[in-house]
């Protein structure tokens, strides 16, 4: 048996992914239209009627403006915590069809045991979520200030860990389309991840369990691949106990791992 996962997009433009196991095929955030989840489904042979579930990790556009167009399937359930699902049916006039949970609470939905946290954004209730299946576990984590030792101690431990590396601090300071409000913003500790809090996270976990690591939701005007794989450098070789992919904010679908 096995868990497939692959990234549709992910950037400060949008963000979703797909997760499979032998009985669920769910969709971690809808930062597209429905129309454009759609078609990077059929992309990798994937159909939006087959989908059972939609987990939001906010209700940020980037990652759930699709959920108006995607609403229209009855039979398409959306998962998030009672503040996330407020704020984003109210800017709805069709009723989604909503599956809530408690931020911090562990839950079973078919053959995925989904644990949820909080972690420090500026939206109402942000979370974190890690997907297991049997042996197998996957951890969501973008679009936070800093990473809590909670947080740190709860995604050591999956295969897959998709973290946040959203701007080269050098890139924002002289980035003229945001204001210097905007940018406070996202430096600080309910904003973004930026590429050296990433590399600090990561190079310095002690024995981690990872297989996989993806630095995900990389800012299209503050960041760019070349940055980060320069950054990374030490741990970008075979040598290294897991693999690292960075995701091309301007490329999708993005990539896929399968774990057997």
């Amino acid at each position: 048996m096995s868990v497939d996962f692959q990234i549709l997009g992910s950037s400060s433009a949008g963000n979703s992914s797909y997760l499979s196991t032998p009985e669920t095929k769910i969709l971690i955030d809808v930062g597209f239209t429905g129309k454009k989840v759609q078609e990077m489904l059929k992309t990798i042979g994937q159909d939006i009627d087959d989908i059972d579930a939609i987990f939001l990790t906010h209700e940020h556009s980037d990652h759930c403006i699709g959920v108006k167009g995607l609403a229209r399937n009855p039979e398409l359930g959306f998962f998030a915590n009672r503040d996330t699902a407020n704020a984003i049916q109210a800017k709805m006039t069709r009723k989604a069809y909503w599956n809530l949970f408690e931020t911090g609470t562990t839950f079973q939905y078919r053959d995925l045991e989904i644990t949820t946290f909080s972690i420090p954004h500026d939206a109402y209730d942000p979370v974190g979520y890690i997907f297991k299946h049997e042996e197998k576990s996957l951890a969501w984590v973008t679009d936070l200030g800093y990473i809590p030792k909670l947080v740190q101690e709860k995604i050591r431990d999956v295969d897959i860990l998709v973290l946040e590396a959203n701007y080269d601090e050098k890139l924002l300071d002289e980035d003229t389309k945001r204001p210097w409000s905007i940018k406070q913003r996202i430096k600080g500790r309910h904003g973004h991840l930026s590429n050296d809090d990433a590399f600090e996270f990561i190079s310095t976990v002690n024995k981690p369990a990872w297989k996989q690591v993806y630095l995900a939701h990389l800012s299209r005007d503050c960041n760019n691949v070349e940055k980060l794989r320069n950054l990374f450098s030490s741990l970008l070789n075979p040598h290294n106990p897991f693999e690292i992919e960075i995701i091309n904010p301007y490329e999708n679908p993005i990539s896929s791992i399968a774990l057997t």
